[in-house]
């Protein structure tokens, strides 16, 4: 994405924002609370206060110039439906909404958001996967099926290759990358894999499970 547009400076919002500009993103950022804006205002692009429910303020906003259009509102749902659905009547490329549960988010899906973020429950599910196995290290989920994983290498591959573990035609898993000292290697298939490294797996959990019994 090369431009976006951010719709309440709140704490996650904010977040979204500063990251984004980081990534060389022209930012705009929008927020009701004059002093929300005066803070985010040395990080991003652009800054506007305004009501985003008032199509008068938004229209003037060129809401269809940006790549993206992030509604991230968390203190009045209310709010964040009226302005998801109206940044989608004035012609907003990819609409993303947050939600706080699934109720909202259906709302949001059927009122314009094309995807949305659901932070509070995203991070519960990999706190909780995370700390669940010490085998599991980290956790990102792509889709409802397909996550990566960071895992301990079991110690019954220490001196195997990845060639000869085959985890890719036994489990339909594949490795993407591989620790080792703290540095991130792409692996060969002739990598021989100790039990200090840690690998990057990517396929379906049930899958990840039976290859690395957790």
């Amino acid at each position: 994405m090369d431009s976006a547009i951010i719709i309440g400076i709140g704490q996650f919002g904010t977040h979204v924002a500063k990251r984004m500009s980081e990534l060389k993103c022209e930012v705009m950022a929008v927020d009701v609370n004059e002093d929300r804006i005066n803070e985010i205002l040395p990080y991003v692009t652009h800054a506007q206060i305004g009501d985003s429910t008032n199509p008068e303020f938004m229209k003037a906003l060129g809401i269809s110039n940006y790549d993206v259009c992030i509604v991230t509102i968390g203190n009045s749902f209310q709010t964040s439906l009226e302005t998801t659905a109206l940044v989608k009547e004035l012609g907003a490329k990819v609409v993303v909404a947050r939600a706080a549960n699934d109720v909202q988010m259906k709302f949001l899906l059927r009122n314009g958001a094309d995807d949305v973020i659901y932070p509070e429950k995203q991070t519960a599910m990999r706190v909780a996967t995370k700390y669940a196995s010490k085998t599991i290290l980290d956790y990102i989920q792509l889709d409802s099926s397909i996550s990566i994983y960071e895992m301990k290498v079991p110690r019954e591959w220490n001196g195997k290759t990845l060639a000869q573990l085959d985890v890719r035609k036994k489990f339909n898993v594949n490795i993407i990358a591989v620790k080792r000292d703290a540095h991130l290697t792409v692996p060969a298939a002739d990598m021989v894999m100790t039990s200090e490294d840690i690998a990057l797996v990517i396929g379906e959990r049930k899958n990840i499970q039976k290859c690395f019994k957790v």
